[in-house]
Formats: structure tokens, C-alpha cells, sequence
């Protein structure tokens, strides 16, 4: 039964957001030993155990200095579901998983041609646009009836400017181009086929390469780098969270160590496939024309294309190929007639099936050579569609933290955001210093009616076009973003704080934040669990005016 078959389910809507800490390797010890190991040493873990005071007080350090690496040796994953307009926002800002600006990306297109773009250069031609071709200036040079002369002129920007008159139509020309050279033009314009971008990933159980959609390139901050140099010389700059595949599944940069394998772009030879040998074949041949006399008659039927041939101009023909059976090669009962011609062109389409060798894409692992601090620096993160969640950065295969449920490969259901009646409605002020008050009933009320019956229509529409065999992926265009998704994000104690200073208003915050309230209902309940699992740094975070290291 296709999704379309099923009976459509009754819109539910809803006001809350649920946010379930799925899994963490996350306290206030992570903290301690990371930063006493640099004067500790191996000693370092025996230090815990001492002055819990003391341990207090580093951690306070740590917070108001702003060194901030240590808080980074954790991590925590989230099962968050929200509308999807409080995705974007989540995504934007969140950060964790990051990769230099110069790291190149590699990009497939459809027809398999591959490549490399810097991921910061990727990310300013999605959300700026790429420079046109077309300039923005326009005129040239034209004759001059009453001066008898070459007349120079641009347009530029909406205003001409003359370049004058001149004797030889070479000498106007040369005016127009240096006036150009001196005025670049080229344009930024967003076009849609830089939004329609696929990277190369690889299925993590074959290790074949595979073609996905960018879903969003993120600018996450300036964070600290490592550097991970491979001995067949790749190179990767990444923050030390990030997610490396190896060939034991995936591990964070921080945690390999030269001698490591790491997962890179490689190939592998290709099976011969739906091949016979020479050898064998020649064998089957022999066979075959020992059955000749006994199986054709003096005038019989080719059974390929009907017509009646002499025994001269018939051969023996395999009626399920070869390749397709060999069991059968040596089966008088697969044999049949047919005439010269349909037997050499079914012959050679037969051979042609066969896949002779040849070269795959594939992931292969590469040993890790070294891994070093690289200081800090803007980064960046790629979002890309599943099931793999994996892309090629510097030719070695990393993944993406932000993972959310897909439209493409599954039926969305029908559950939708309306605001309660505590959700403020009315803003007022400028932007940056919006304040809301509460609306009246009538307000609400209206709220409430246009948003259920929009969604109703929409879902509606949505269903109507999966019934007509659209594809999932397109129908989903028609829904509207109060739709709930659901999504797993990994944070580490740092890039949480980063968030929650970015989408929390909180009275202790230095810097003062507007988030809208849907996504502070969500760092809300985010910040509840890690204030559970890192009281310490938790209350450092707040005394130091909730601004992250």
C-alpha cells in the first residue's frame, strides 16, 4: 500500500515543544581534567578527587577568562520536536561541528562530473548570490553624424557617462574598455542552480559513493581548529568535535591520535559482471553446433523473427542468454532456431550487457598521520539530506550534526503549531528591541481559526497531490512551516553555551537577546538538562554574564 492509499489522518495541532536528552557524555569532570592535564599531566584525573571548592573556582576561571577548549571535551545529543520555522532559526546558530573556510567540498552533478569549492565560498554564494556574467554597464561606441567622429558612452548603474569623441572607432572602443576596467560591474544575483547543489557522500555499509542535496550552509563562529594531516596527504581543519567516518564507525577529531584510520575518497576495481570466459564459451559453442542437425530441421522457423530458412541459414540459439542463465548454457530444451542475422545482433547486444571491469568511487581508509592544534578562525558547517548524512570535505568523508526527519522519504504527518493563550501576540518597537504584549481574546481567537484552516487546506492539497503519484519531495513544497519535524542534534557544552546566550533572554546575561519565543522554549528546556549534568559550569556560565568561552 503506497502512502497515498492509506486513509489521510486528522490534523492534530499543538502548542509545546519537546526537547529529550537521548544520550551524553557530559559533567563538570570532563571540564576539570581536560584543563589541569596541561600542568598534571597523567595526574591530571587524580586531581578530581580534591578540593571540591578549588575545582569550583577553576572552572570560574575558565569561564571569565575565556578558555574556552576545555569545555569542549563533552558532548550531548538532543531529540528535539518543533515547528520547522524554529529549525531554521535552530540551525542557523547552531554550532559545534565545524570546518575551515578554505576546506573544499566536493560537488557532484547529475551526470556525475565532480568538483571542489571552498566551503566558505559555497556559503556566500547561497545566501549573496554568484557574480553574473552580464555587466551592469551598457552602451559603447556609436558615430557621430555631425562631428563626423567616434562618440564613446556607457551607462552605468543607471547613469551615462561620455567618454568623448575620437578620430578612430579603435581609440572609442579602447575608452570604453579602460572606463571599465576602472568600473567593475559583474553583478551578485542568486540563482537557483546554486541552491540545486548535491555533494558526493558514501553509504556507511557499502562504502559505495552516492549522491546527496545540500540542505544549508551554516557560518558557525570563530572556533579553534586541529589539524589532521593523512599520510597519503590529505588535509583536514576542523573543530575538535567534528565527525570523523572510520572504518569503526564515527569518531570525533579530537579523539584521533597518528596511527588512527580515517575514512577518505578512493576507488576499487569494478567486478566483472555478466561476463562468460573465452575459454567456456568456446566450450558451450562446441556443444551447441553437436545439436544442430538433430535440432533444426531441413526448413524450420526462426523463432526471433518468424521467418522460414533453409538449415544453411539457420544457427542454434541460446533463447535465455547466457549471461543471464548459465545453468541453462547446456540445455537442449533453451535451444531454438534463427536465422543468421537475429542470431549475430542478439549475439552482440547479449555481450555488450556484460560490465568488463573498470573503476568505482568508493570510501577507503587512509592512516592519520598527524593531528595538531591549528589556532582559530570563522567556520563553517553543510547540511545535507539523508539517509547518510555525510559529505566530502578535502577529500576525507565527515558528518553533518543536524539531522532532521525528511519529507523525501516518508509521508509528513499532520501535526501543526498553534500559539496558546500565554503566547504574546502584539510586537511593538524597532528591530533588535521588539516587545510583545499579550493579545485580546479576539485576537486569539482569529489566530487560532485562520491557522487550523490553513493547515487543513494545506495538508489537504498535500495529500491530494501524493494521490496523484507526485513525488514526496515535491508535494511537501505545499505545507506550510508550523508543520512539526523532528531532529537529533550534537552539542558540546561550549556550543551550547553559544546558543543559549544567542536564544535565551535571561536577566544575568551581559548581552542582552530577542529570540522569538518558540525557540526559547526549546533552549529552555536545553538548558534544563545541561544545568543537571554541569551545575558547576552551569552557575559559572550564569556568573560570568551567560557569554560562552
Amino acid at each position: 500500500m503506497t502512502d497515498a492509499d492509506t486513509p489521510a489522518p486528522a490534523p492534530r495541532f499543538r502548542s509545546d515543544m519537546t526537547v529529550e536528552l537521548v544520550k551524553h557524555s557530559a559533567a563538570d569532570t570532563d571540564v576539570l581534567w581536560a584543563a589541569r592535564v596541561s600542568t598534571a599531566g597523567e595526574q591530571s584525573l587524580d586531581e578530581l578527587s580534591k578540593d571540591p571548592e578549588r575545582s569550583k573556582g577553576l572552572i570560574n576561571f575558565l569561564m571569565r577568562d575565556r578558555h574556552g577548549s576545555p569545555f569542549e571535551h563533552n558532548s550531548m545529543t538532543f531529540f528535539v520536536s518543533a515547528p520547522l520555522f524554529v529549525f531554521r532559526e535552530f540551525h542557523r546558530h547552531r554550532v559545534g561541528w565545524c570546518l575551515a573556510g578554505d576546506t573544499e567540498i566536493t560537488l557532484v552533478s547529475e551526470a556525475g562530473n565532480l568538483r571542489r569549492k571552498p566551503i566558505a565560498e559555497l556559503y556566500r554564494q547561497w545566501h549573496e548570490g554568484v557574480e553574473d556574467s552580464l555587466p551592469w554597464s551598457a552602451g559603447g561606441v556609436t558615430w557621430h553624424r555631425k562631428a563626423q567622429k567616434w562618440m564613446a558612452q556607457v551607462r552605468l548603474r543607471g547613469t551615462y557617462h561620455y567618454l568623448g569623441l575620437h578620430e578612430t572607432r579603435e581609440a572609442a572602443q579602447s575608452a570604453v574598455l579602460e572606463f571599465r576596467e576602472q568600473n567593475p560591474s559583474t553583478r551578485l544575483r542568486r540563482l537557483a542552480s546554486v541552491r540545486r547543489n548535491h555533494v558526493r557522500c558514501y553509504d556507511e555499509e557499502s562504502l559505495a559513493a552516492q549522491r546527496a542535496p545540500i540542505l544549508d550552509v551554516i557560518e558557525s563562529g570563530v572556533k579553534p581548529l586541529l589539524k589532521i594531516r593523512t599520510r597519503q596527504g590529505r588535509e583536514l581543519r576542523c573543530s575538535v568535535d567534528h565527525a570523523v567516518f572510520t572504518p569503526d564507525g564515527w569518531c570525533k577529531a579530537g579523539e584521533l591520535a597518528p596511527g588512527d584510520a580515517v575514512m577518505v575518497a578512493g576507488t576499487a576495481a569494478r567486478p566483472t559482471e555478466r561476463l562468460v570466459p573465452p575459454s567456456l564459451r568456446r566450450g558451450i559453442g562446441v556443444w551447441t553446433s553437436m545439436q544442430r542437425d538433430r535440432l533444426i530441421a531441413e526448413e524450420d522457423v526462426c523463432h526471433v523473427c518468424a521467418g522460414r530458412f533453409p538449415r544453411a541459414q539457420l544457427a542454434l540459439d541460446h533463447v535465455v542468454p547466457v549471461v543471464d542463465d548459465l545453468q541453462r548454457a547446456l540445455d537442449a530444451g533453451n535451444l531454438a532456431p534463427a536465422c543468421q542475422a537475429c542470431h549475430t545482433e542478439k549475439s552482440a547486444a547479449e555481450q555488450a550487457r556484460a560490465v568488463r571491469g573498470g573503476k568505482v568511487a568508493v570510501a577507503r581508509p587512509d592512516e592519520v598521520a598527524s593531528v595538531i592544534p591549528d589556532g582559530e578562525e570563522m567556520t563553517y558547517d553543510l547540511s545535507v539530506e539523508g539517509p547518510w548524512h555525510n559529505f566530502l570535505a578535502n577529500g576525507i568523508v565527515v558528518h553533518n550534526s543536524y539531522n532532521e526527519e525528511s519529507g523525501r522519504y516518508r509521508e509528513l504527518q499532520p501535526v501543526f503549531y498553534v500559539p496558546d493563550e500565554e503566547r504574546k501576540l502584539v510586537q511593538q518597537g524597532r528591530p533588535g528591541k521588539y516587545e510583545f504584549t499579550a493579545g485580546t481574546q479576539e485576537q486569539h481567537k482569529l489566530v487560532r481559526e485562520a491557522m487550523t484552516h490553513s493547515y487543513a487546506q494545506a495538508y489537504e492539497t498535500y495529500r491530494e497531490l501524493l494521490e496523484a503519484g507526485v513525488a514526496r519531495e515535491v508535494a511537501r513544497a505545499v505545507l506550510p512551516v508550523g508543520l512539526y519535524s523532528s531532529m537529533y542534534a550534537t552539542c558540546n557544552a561550549r556550543s551550547l553555551m553559544h546558543f543559549l546566550g544567542l536564544r535565551t533572554r535571561h536577566e544575568e546575561a551581559r548581552v542582552p537577546s530577542f529570540p522569538q519565543r518558540e525557540i526559547e522554549m526549546v533552549a529552555e528546556r536545553m538548558e534544563a538538562r545541561w544545568a543537571e549534568l554541569m551545575p558547576l559550569t552551569y552557575a559559572a556560565f550564569n556568573a560570568n554574564g551567560r557569554v560562552a568561552p
